[in-house]
This record gives C-alpha cells, structure tokens and sequence, in this order.
C-alpha cells in the first residue's frame, strides 16, 4: 500500500486567514508534523488540543540548512512507511519551502505519495502591507543562499528566510556591495497577522532589529538614482548604448571596429604598465577602460545587427567550459601542463569542426607585435619538433645572420639589410626562447630602463642650469653610470 505525505500550509497570518479545507485536515491528522513551533496558527491550534511533533531540534543539530532540511525530509519518509501524515509548513508549501520541494523530488524514490494541501503565501500579506504591486518588477530571493550577482536593483525586492540575525548580517553583507549602508530597507516580520511589525532602518542596521523570527523578510525597494548603479553591468551597457545613440557622443557614434583598432591595443599595455607598477587601484581603472572597448565593439555590432554584448558574454562562457573538461566534466587534467596540452587539443579540433585551416602555424595573429608573433611561431613549430636541442647551433646562427647583416650594410642594399636583420632579430628570439626568456618583456622592460636613466641624466642636467644638447658623449655616459649605482 502506498502512503501518502500531505502537506498543509499554515499561511502568513492568524488562524481566522487559514482556509477551512486545511484547518480540517490538521483537525484530523492522526500523525502531524511541523517544520517548526513558530507559527502564531499553531498556538491557536493548541489551545483547541491538537498535537503534533515538531522538527525545531533539527536545527539546532546541524550548522547548515541543507542539512536540516535533509534531516527533515529523511525523517518525513521514514514515518510515512508506517501510515499516512500531515506536514504542516509557514506560509504556502510551494513558496520558498525547500523541504516540500525535496519531498517532490524524492517521492518517487522512496514509494510514497505527496499531496498538496494550499496556504497563503507570506507574500500577499506583503505586498498589502508595504503597498507595493510586483507588476513593477518584482524578485524573491531566499536569505539563507542570497548572491549579490543575481540581484535586480531596479525591482522590487523581497528576501525570505531571514531566520535570526546572523542571516541578517549575512543579506547585510551582501547587499552593502551593490548599495550604500544608509540605503533603507524594511524589515517585514508576520505579515498580515495580528503581530504584524514593519521596521525601516538603515541597510547598515539590518542585523540588529530586534524580533526577526522564521515570519520575517526583508524588503529592498527598487533603486531610482542612477548614480547608485554605477557598479552594475546593466547600468554599464546602457550608458554604451546612450553614448551610441541618437542623443549620445557624436565621437562615440562614428566610431567604428577599425577606428577602436589603436584604442584597444593602446589600454591593453596600460593594464600592463599597471600590473608592474603594483597599484591595484589603477590596474582597476585600466581594466575598465579595456572592458569600455569591449562594450563600444558589442554596441558597434548591436548597431548594425550582427552580434550584441550577450553574444561575446555566451560565446566565451560556453568556450571556457568547453576548453575545461577536467572542471566542468569527467576529463582528467593535474597539472597546468597537462592543461595546456588540453587546451590545444580541444582548440585544434574546434577549428576542424569549423572548417577552417589547420596549419600549425594558421592560429597566429598577424596584428601581434613582432618579438611576440616570432616566440610564438617558434614555439608552435618546437611542438612539431622543428627546433635546435640546445643554444650552441643558435648562437652559430646568430653570428652568421650578424655577419650577412653586415655585409648588406656594406653593399648599401637597405631592402636586403633590413630583411638581414630581421633574420638576426629573429635568431635572437630563439635564444630568448630556449632560455625561458620572454622578449617582449625583456625589450619591454629595457625600455623601462632606458627611460628611467635618461630621464635621470636629463633632471640632473637641468637641475645644474646645463642644456643637454650641450654636453658632451662622455659627460651623458658618467651620468649614465650614476643613474645605474642608484638602481635605477
């Protein structure tokens, strides 16, 4: 015989505001059980001499809810085998109420039946007590698992499950970093009941309201000023789309993929130069300008019907699931080696899927600064095992590419010189790269250098009234030399 779960929603409010078909059924109920004592219903049904067991003790057994209420539906399936019974819950079972939800899963499992009994939800008590219509946009959100990054700033929004004050100070936390602390909230204990309590206070109180209870919720109206969603991707892409609009920036409307080329290079180093320099804020504010690129292309390709923000967004989120199997499915990757191997594994059979070339050397960029496209060339080429087993033979090319580089100097042919020393340039990045030696970073970081002396040599100059111009070579040179002692 299959026995049967019935589960009964207590509603948001007093035992007048419980429908007569479920003030009946826990009236009968041979063997009733409740999530929890806290409810004004279930005093009013104790005073007309129903009994029932609690789960209460379960929560004080375990420190997470996913284990109470795996606690709570394992002890529901257990009773049910001997008869059927009724579980009462706050509000309406279908309302945030994850141990119904677990029932409905594992009903099947355990041979049992769930019936629902309705209940009001705490959330039309809400609306009525706040006068708010959701039709405005509205959000539930559970308290106990609250994420700030799926948060609608612009709704209505309603947290349930804000137990005690430690959840509380968790919605607190999350909610002070995409609001100011003094942004007022209302915390809604009881809604529609004879205790009904709405308290506004500062977001930065939250925590320490008096009374929060299993009846209260937390109520976030919908942010108006702007200026508060700065920080939101949303507010982000609609300032792009202003800018590029009819009334927007006239420089921002004629931009184009091609004009935005130097741009996106340009605040790409300045990330870079922020990283070296270990400023944290600044490497923010360059990240920023490099995501403001990205944005004006998306818009660009919004504009003329091609792909839009949500396309890049879908197109690199599915690539870097794709590309992790070790992460996101059963293949096995240790190290990073291994991942890289991988990578390029999955990368190759990407571009064979797509038809498009599959040349060792295809995946390149052409628009690459010079030193960087040469390592990675050479590198690609070493994996097909195109490459010197040590530095002595390189060194050996080097030499004989400087020596033709020179003799092309000598014939004054300069086309034929400058494609000599490309060849040298070329020599030297092999060496760089079986030295572990990034050359772009190290031309960079000489680059660096040099500046950092001659702008020694050039203060010191002008410091003592000296025009530089009018120093000799070995004047600069001393100087020079000073600027190294300093370490600079």
């Amino acid at each position: 015989m299959t026995h049967t779960i019935t589960v009964v929603g207590l509603g948001a409010g007093d035992l007048d505001q419980l429908p007569l078909g479920s003030y009946r059924t826990l009236k009968k109920a041979d063997l009733l059980f409740v999530r929890t004592n806290d409810h004004p219903v279930l005093n009013d049904l104790a005073a007309e001499g129903v009994q029932w067991q609690s789960y209460d003790h379960f929560y004080e057994a375990n420190d997470q809810f996913s284990d109470v209420y795996g606690a709570i539906t394992a002890s529901l399936f257990e009773q049910v085998q001997k008869q059927d019974i009724v579980y009462a819950v706050p509000g309406h079972p279908l309302v945030a109420e994850e141990t119904v939800q677990r029932l409905l899963k594992e009903k099947d499992k355990h041979g049992v039946q769930v019936s629902i009994s309705g209940g009001q939800s705490f959330l039309d008590p809400v609306f009525a007590s706040l006068q708010i219509d959701p039709v405005d946009g509205f959000q539930l959100v559970d308290g106990t698992a609250l994420k700030g990054t799926e948060l609608e700033l612009r709704h209505h929004i309603v947290i349930c499950q804000v137990y005690d004050a430690f959840i509380a100070s968790e919605v607190k936390l999350t909610l002070m970093e995409h609001l100011p602390d003094d942004y007022a909230v209302t915390v809604v204990t009881a809604a529609g009941s004879s205790g009904e309590k709405l308290t506004e206070v500062p977001l930065y109180e939250l925590d320490r309201v008096t009374g929060i209870n299993n009846l209260t919720a937390v109520y976030v109206p919908p942010v108006k000023d702007n200026t508060l969603l700065s920080r939101e991707f949303s507010r982000l892409r609609d300032v792009i789309a202003t800018l590029r609009g009819p009334d927007g920036c006239p420089w921002d409307q004629k931009q184009t993929h091609e004009s935005l080329k130097p741009y996106l290079i340009e605040e790409a180093y300045e990330v870079i130069e922020a990283i070296d320099a270990e400023d944290d804020e600044h490497l923010a504010e360059e990240l920023g300008d490099v995501l403001l690129q990205v944005m004006l292309h998306a818009q660009i390709g919004e504009d003329n019907g091609y792909f839009t923000i949500s396309d890049v967004i879908g197109a690199i989120t599915e690539k870097m699931i794709r590309r992790h199997p070790h992460v996101f499915a059963e293949a096995d990757a240790r190290t990073a080696d291994a991942v890289l191997t991988q990578w390029e594994e999955i990368k190759k059979e990407e571009k064979g899927a797509a038809g498009r070339p599959e040349g060792l050397l295809s995946g390149i960029p052409a628009s690459l600064p010079g030193l960087l496209r040469a390592y990675k060339v050479q590198k690609k080429a070493a994996k097909a095992g195109f490459d010197w087993p040590d530095a002595a033979p390189m060194h050996e090319k080097l030499r004989e590419e400087i020596a033709e580089w020179e003799r092309e100097l000598a014939s004054g042919d300069e086309t034929a010189a400058a494609a000599e020393f490309g060849d040298v340039l070329f020599t030297i990045v092999n060496l760089a790269r079986f030295h572990k030696i990034d050359p772009e970073e190290a031309l960079r970081l000489t680059n660096n250098k040099f500046i950092r002396r001659f702008t020694f040599i050039e203060e010191t100059v002008t410091a003592a009234g000296l025009r530089l111009e009018d120093q000799t070579l070995d004047q600069l040179d001393a100087l020079w030399e000073e600027a190294k002692e300093q370490g600079l």
